[in-house]
This record gives C-alpha cells, sequence and structure tokens, in this order.
C-alpha cells in the first residue's frame, strides 16, 4: 500500500520522536556506542529545547522500559502535588477549578529526576555526554518549526505585559521566531553548563556525576531559583495574580519510581501501560471491551465499536483513575466486568456518561463533571484565557468569539513531545515528556525555563481518586506504550495529544495487529497514516474541563461512507482536515530476526523516524 514514508527497518538501532532534531541526536548517541536509554535522555532534553511550546525540564515524564534482559517497568516522572496544594487552599482563594496556568498549577517536577534515574540505572554515557546536543542547539540556535511563532503569538499579550521574563527569550525585539528562523535560549544553555560543572566537582565516576546532578536540581541553585519564582505571584487562566505553592523543600523530598505497569493480553499481544494515576489503563479497558469478533477494518461499524467502547472507557477514567485512591484495575480489566460493559454499546451513538460499578461500588464523580455532562458547558473549549493551557486544543465547531486562538479546522495542537528507541542489544524505551511549556508560566529569568500546569488536571472536591491532595499525584494524560508478543516485548509506541492519546494509540495499535505486514516486518508507517479520529464525549482533562456530549472529529480521508454512517447512528460529526489526527511514533523488533523498524507522523511535518 501507499504510505507517506517506508517503514524503516535495519539492525542497528531506530529513534522515531516527534521533531527530527531529536531523532537525530538519539541516533547520533547510538552511532557514538550509546544504548536506548543513553539515547532517550538526549531526545528527551533536545525536546526541551526545540519544541518549548510542547514540554520543558520543570514537565513530567511517564517512561516505559524494556531492558534486553529484564522486565518492562514505568519509570514515573510525574510530581506530586506540593504540601501546601490543599483543596482548603484553593476553595478559600474562591477556585472551583485549578487554574489552567500559573504558579498556583505547578506540580513539583517530575521530568529531570527520571531522565537521570533512566541515565544512572540503564544508560552508559555521562550526563556531560547526553546534554551535549541540547546545549549545543540551546546555546547557538535552531531552526525553529511554525507552531512555536504560533504559539508565542497566543500569548503575546500576556508575555509583553506580565510574563515578561518570557518574552525575553520568545519575543526578542518584539517579534516571535519566524518559522525556519534561528530561536536560541541561552539561559537554558547556561543552566545545563552550570549543573554539569557542579556535579563534575561534587563528584567522580558516572553514576557519581548523575547523582550529584540531581541534588543540584533538588537543592542547588535550580531548586532554589524555581521555588522563588513559584512564590511570586503571576498572571493565570482566572485572570488575577495568584503565588503558586511549591517549596525547596517540596523539590527536595521528590524522586523518580519504578513501578509495575499495567498490562492487558488481547489475541497474543501484551500491552503494558502506566497505572491509573495515569489514562494508560483507559486503553487497556478499551481492548477489554472488544468483542472476540471485530467489524471490517474502517469501515463505519468499526469505527462506531470503537468510539462506543472508548465513551465506556473514558467515563471510568473520570470515576476511577488518580493517585488518591485504590483504582480497582484488576476488575475494570477483568472479563465479566466488560462482558457486561459492552451490553451497553447499541446501535446508536451514547450522549451520557456511563461509568460503572467495579465490585459493586458506586462511581464518585465530580460535581463539574456532573455537570458538563448534563449540559451545563459542554463544549469542549481549551486554551482560553492566555492559550496553551490544554493539552491539546481543540477546534472544530468552537466559535471564533469564544476562542480565537483556537484552530477551526478540528485539528488537534498538542502539548507533548513523545519518543521511541531501540537499539541492537534489544533494549527498547517509549515516554511521553509534557508540560512546563512555555504558555503553562513565567520563565525563570536564572534558568530559561517555566514550571508546569499539571495540577489543573486533579479536582477542587474531596472524596475523589483524583481529587487534589498533597503528596499525590494528579491523574495525567500522559501514556506511553510497549507491546509484546508471547511475553517479548516487540513495539515501542506513543503520540502527544491529551486525552485523544489512548485513542489514536487504540487505533494505530489495531491497525498494526489487523493488517498486513510489509517486508516481513510490522507495519508501522501504514498504521501511522491511516485515517484517524477521536471523541470529546467525557469530561476533558484540562482547564476549562469542558465536554461535548455525541461529537466525533474525524480526518476527511475517512471517507464519505464512514462519515455518513456515523451521523447516521447519530454522532455529531466534524470533518477535520485530511492530515489532522495524532503525532504518533513507533519502533519496532523482530524478536526471531532482530531486524529493527521505525515510523513517524507525517501530520505537522516534523516527526521524523532514523535508523539503519
Amino acid at each position: 500500500m501507499f504510505t507517506t514514508r517506508p517503514t524503516l527497518q535495519g539492525t542497528f538501532g531506530m529513534a522515531s520522536t516527534t521533531h527530527w532534531l531529536a531523532s537525530q541526536s538519539a541516533m547520533a548517541v547510538l552511532e557514538d556506542g550509546g544504548n536506548a536509554y543513553d539515547a532517550a535522555v538526549a531526545a528527551g532534553f533536545v525536546l526541551h529545547v526545540v519544541e518549548p511550546h510542547l514540554n520543558g525540564p520543570a514537565g513530567e515524564v511517564p517512561i516505559l522500559l524494556a531492558p534486553a534482559d529484564g522486565p518492562v517497568r514505568v519509570l514515573c516522572g510525574q510530581g506530586p502535588a506540593p504540601a501546601g496544594a490543599s483543596v482548603a487552599h484553593y476553595t478559600a482563594l474562591g477556585l472551583d477549578l485549578v487554574p489552567g496556568t500559573g504558579p498556583l498549577a505547578a506540580a513539583v517536577p517530575g521530568a529531570f529526576d527520571a531522565w537521570m534515574l533512566l541515565l544512572r540505572d540503564h544508560g552508559t554515557k555521562s550526563l556531560a555526554d547526553v546534554l551535549r546536543y541540547a546545549i549545543g542547539y540551546a546555546e547557538h540556535g535552531h531552526p525553529a518549526v511554525g507552531r512555536i511563532g504560533e504559539a508565542v503569538e497566543t500569548v503575546r499579550d500576556l508575555f509583553e505585559t506580565e510574563w515578561t521574563s518570557s518574552a525575553e527569550i520568545y519575543l526578542p525585539h518584539g517579534r516571535s521566531v519566524a518559522p525556519g528562523g534561528l530561536l536560541k535560549n541561552r539561559p537554558l544553555a547556561a543552566t545545563w553548563r552550570r549543573l554539569i560543572a557542579e556535579a563534575e566537582a561534587a563528584a567522580a565516576g558516572r553514576e557519581a556525576r548523575i547523582e550529584a546532578a540531581r541534588r543540584v536540581w533538588r537543592e542547588g541553585f535550580i531548586a532554589e531559583a524555581l521555588a522563588g519564582f513559584a512564590a511570586r505571584p503571576a498572571m493565570d487562566t482566572t485572570g488575577e495574580r495568584h503565588a503558586g505553592t511549591l517549596t525547596g523543600d517540596d523539590l527536595a523530598a521528590f524522586a523518580a519510581t519504578y513501578e509495575e505497569p499495567a498490562t492487558h493480553d488481547w489475541h497474543g499481544w501484551t500491552v503494558a501501560k502506566a497505572g491509573g494515576w495515569s489514562q494508560g489503563p483507559a486503553f487497556l479497558q478499551q481492548l477489554a471491551l472488544l468483542p472476540e469478533e471485530l467489524p471490517e477494518y474502517g469501515s463505519p461499524e468499526y469505527v462506531h465499536l470503537l468510539i462506543e467502547g472508548c465513551k465506556l472507557a473514558m467515563a471510568d477514567r473520570e470515576a476511577w483513575y488518580g493517585d488518591a485512591d485504590d483504582v480497582p484495575l484488576d476488575t475494570l480489566l477483568g472479563a465479566d466486568y466488560n462482558a457486561a460493559r459492552r451490553t451497553l454499546i447499541g446501535e446508536r451513538a451514547a450522549y451520557a456518561l456511563r461509568p460503572g460499578s467495579p465490585d459493586g461500588r458506586a462511581p464518585r464523580l465530580s460535581r463539574h463533571a456532573v455537570a458538563v455532562a448534563d449540559g451545563d458547558g459542554g463544549r469542549l473549549v481549551t486554551g482560553v484565557h492566555g492559550g496553551g493551557a490544554g493539552e491539546p486544543t481543540v477546534g472544530g465547531d468552537v466559535p471564533a468569539d469564544v476562542a480565537p486562538e483556537i484552530d477551526r479546522t478540528g485539528a488537534t495542537r498538542g502539548d507533548t513531545c513523545h519518543l521511541d528507541i531501540v537499539d541492537r542489544w534489544g533494549n527498547m524505551v517509549s515516554a511521553t515528556p509534557s508540560g512546563g511549556w512555555l504558555q503553562s508560566n513565567p520563565v525563570v529569568p536564572a534558568l530559561g525555563f517555566p514550571l508546569g500546569t499539571r495540577l489543573q488536571m486533579a479536582w477542587l472536591e474531596e472524596g475523589l481518586p483524583n481529587t487534589l491532595t498533597p503528596g499525590r499525584r494528579p491523574r495525567t494524560t500522559l501514556t506511553p506504550s510497549l507491546a509484546l508478543r508471547d511475553g517479548v516485548p516487540v513495539m515501542a509506541f506513543g503520540t502527544p495529544g491529551g486525552d485523544q492519546q489512548d485513542q489514536w494509540q487504540l487505533h494505530f495499535f489495531l491497525a498494526v495487529a489487523l493488517r498486513p505486514t510489509v517486508r516481513g516486518g510490522l507495519d508501522l508507517q501504514g498504521a501511522i497514516d491511516a485515517p484517524n479520529w477521536h471523541n470529546d464525549s467525557f469530561p476533558g482533562s484540562f482547564f476549562p474541563r469542558g465536554m461535548r456530549p455525541g461529537s466525533v472529529t474525524v480526518e476527511s480521508r475517512i471517507g464519505a461512507p464512514v462519515i455518513d454512517g456515523l451521523r447516521r447512528r447519530g454522532h455529531l460529526v466534524t470533518v477535520g482536515g485530511a492530515w489532522s489526527e495524532g503525532r504518533l511514533c513507533a519502533v519496532a523488533r523482530d524478536p526471531e530476526t532482530g531486524v529493527l523498524s521505525a515510523a513517524a507522523n507525517p501530520r505537522g511535518m516534523q516527526g521524523y523516524a532514523v535508523g539503519r
């Protein structure tokens, strides 16, 4: 079949990321003798530089890793709520939602420590070795993708009047960077150079210096700058200035952690995801909800089935997922539970939010979720009041006078990045860096990057699994994936896109599993290129957390028969651009031959796979 690019194949190494410079930096590390984990760390820090509108060092990153000689593990780089981030603190300020931007939305940064643990425990390179690519692009500049300037223009007024430290980097001489223009971030380069120098002065040896760098981040000049800036009131999506709750003690107390993955078996495949503090199990629930026999791939019946299964899984996400309570995953992924849930999928599109009752327990929904599900505020409008509040920004039928910065085509601009890497030894890694993007908070001038806003995903209502709770992680949408065949890791994949991530990934995975192979391997590029879609029939994870019951946004390439078939079934279909849904990356390894494969998303014209 025709694809936009070939599925790459080779035996040495493969890297696929959402930006070609990160992919090539990862490949350079592999060529220099590094392994997949060295390459992932290098690529992750390059993404902070070349996609600053999508992620930053003070954001977060869940990582799935499959060592050639060990089990699949989750490395959690999602920081918790600070000690002062209680529901009472926010409601005392008159808030009913956590703001989508500003210091009040900042969780404890988690990405940096997770990258350091990955490098220390699984890598072979020094900190200086893996950071030199990011330092080079920050110091000397990189040709900016068009989305950077577009993102800056959506927040120009805010930068010029309130977040002036951000304007110094992203509006030099009063102008945002043009597509292809050279963008530099010399304060960020200086931060990493100082970090390396202090770590090398404090310790000898690779692992000891990585540990020293972790201490600098937690307790040294970086922690001092982050905590000091969090205490300064800044304008946020409420239209008022608020100080954050993050302190030096919060930074000093955090460490990334290893966890067991959540998994589900389907037709010889096992898919591994992060646990119930993420939305990852929603992918697994969608698999569990599928009937034994599927409709014809790509047919109206097939698309309808996947949309309706997604609604049920996302309703359970809303009622049961979070870090503030036990998530009953065994039941939520169990055969009996899903057989009963499957009977709710009818011939017509469902508009109601219908969480289940695992083990007979009554579902608990926030008042806000109930309100938007009942039609009060039932339009998904993210990014309002300053832009960049949400991940992603979804257009479609949102009126221009409500959110003028939102694209009208139904296109999605995900405030996230992704990378997948496999090396010649069979090590495999999938990671979804996000948060701390340039639209989230003012740049800390001494560091060159802002704090994140992940707390906006928690509820300001007591007694819910995702209640804002000091020391607990807000439920995240970040959800990298690893797939195994007969217990052996064979594929790593993922995408940016907020609530859409585990929709687009499911569609990709099924395309891989159900369609013919290419050149004896998995048809990764064909699965990425296949027409995609998403629905918003559940409360969004980002401020202002709306919902569009019955909505479906499809790429126009999906074709009139599918569009008409969905509309006949009662779906409210928005037809988006031909290449507007998803930013998938994927790598794979055939365990019998050792042949490696990779593919990347053509949408947006910046994701790339490299390898040999």
